[in-house]
């Protein structure tokens, strides 16, 4: 029997793997980019990436490194090193692929795989989306997604640090 999962790690690609995979799928439609730290997933987490697939053919997330997450988010984080984020984004259905970029934000990472759509919260203003001008001058489009609210890293972390439910 055919596994229908398939192998999430065979998902996780480094950033020149990301290149060929993005350049391959040029003619099977449109590719969607997002990207975040994603470093205890929860269900808004899950609404953004099943919202950003529903964007185009095919969906990639930039993740993150560990040194990026400490750089961005402080001493502790991330909670889940970037192998074990990585793994669990690619084992969801509607992750295609991931991939792992060091800087301290995606704009290089952007550049090379040239998506087709990219897709953030909408906590995030147009003129705040680090590569939405590079996106849409390539005649692409910027989607803001509407967050689910009571959701996010920060708060979790904060109840369970005060043992609540």
């Amino acid at each position: 029997m055919a596994d229908p999962c398939g192998d999430p790690a065979a998902r996780v690609l480094d950033p020149a793997a990301a290149v060929a995979w993005r350049r391959e799928r040029r003619s099977r439609g449109s590719v969607v980019f997002t990207n975040g730290v994603f470093d205890v997933l929860h269900r808004g987490h899950v609404a953004l990436l099943v919202a950003a697939r529903r964007e185009g053919a095919a969906l990639i997330v930039g993740l993150n490194s560990d040194a990026s997450t400490r750089r961005l988010k402080g001493e502790g984080r991330p909670l889940n090193g970037e192998r074990e984020r990585a793994y669990v984004l690619a084992a969801l259905a509607c992750v295609d692929a991931v991939t792992l970029f060091d800087q301290d934000t995606p704009a290089a990472l952007i550049e090379a795989l040239a998506p087709d759509v990219l897709v953030k919260g909408a906590d995030y203003a147009m003129d705040e989306i680090v590569g939405a001008a590079s996106v849409t001058a390539r005649g692409g489009r910027v989607v803001r997604v509407p967050l689910e609210t009571g959701y996010s890293t920060t708060g979790l972390i904060a109840r369970i640090k005060r043992g609540a439910a």
